[in-house]
């Protein structure tokens, strides 16, 4: 029972650091980078579909996407959905390709971002203290059912906490990534 409520604190806390990882990658850095565009969704035959099933997102260089639609008629559409999607991008079109150039990041916008990666890591470290005090009280559930032991539940709730640890320790990691990624010129 003890491994079974281990294992499965160990993988919600691993699902936390990987939600963590796919939020850092929506935040932009002055890079241009495909996943940008993840959480674009565009109108196609009367339904919101993700940009990769509709068009091929590439980058042309550091600073340059480059979308290109599968059918010629969707490039408005494609280009309207880039716009409406809050990301700050301004895309040009020629043709059928759009071109997305990326603005190069000012300090201020910077120190913002970083604000907010710190925000997102906080988030991901409740996560993780709400995921280990679930554990916790499912082993003083067990020991009040009389089922396991004092010395157990002790022994499991140390377990718990070196996973917390273990897992904090990965947010942070992915934390000094990003604001490193983020303040660099």
């Amino acid at each position: 029972m003890i491994d079974e409520i281990l294992q499965d604190a160990e993988a919600r806390m691993g699902k936390s650091v990987e939600a963590l990882s796919k939020e850092l990658t929506k935040i932009r850095t002055g890079r241009a980078h495909p996943s940008l565009l993840d959480q674009v969704s565009v109108e196609y035959y009367g339904n919101a579909t993700p940009i990769k099933q509709v068009a091929n997102v590439t980058v042309e260089d550091s600073r340059t996407l480059v979308v290109t639609p599968w059918e010629k008629q969707m490039v408005p559409a494609v280009e309207k959905a880039i716009m409406n999607a809050g990301l700050g991008l301004n895309p040009a079109t020629a043709g059928t390709v759009i071109r997305i150039p990326m603005p190069p990041l000012t300090e201020e916008r910077r120190r913002d971002l970083v604000k907010v990666v710190k925000g997102e890591a906080e988030n991901g470290r409740i996560a993780i203290r709400n995921i280990r005090r679930d554990a916790n009280s499912d082993f003083k559930e067990l020991l009040k059912e009389k089922e396991i032991t004092e010395d157990a539940c002790r022994g499991a709730e140390e377990e718990v906490q070196k996973l917390t640890n273990k897992y904090i320790a990965k947010v942070d990691e992915a934390l000094a990534a990003k604001e490193k990624e983020l303040m660099e010129v």
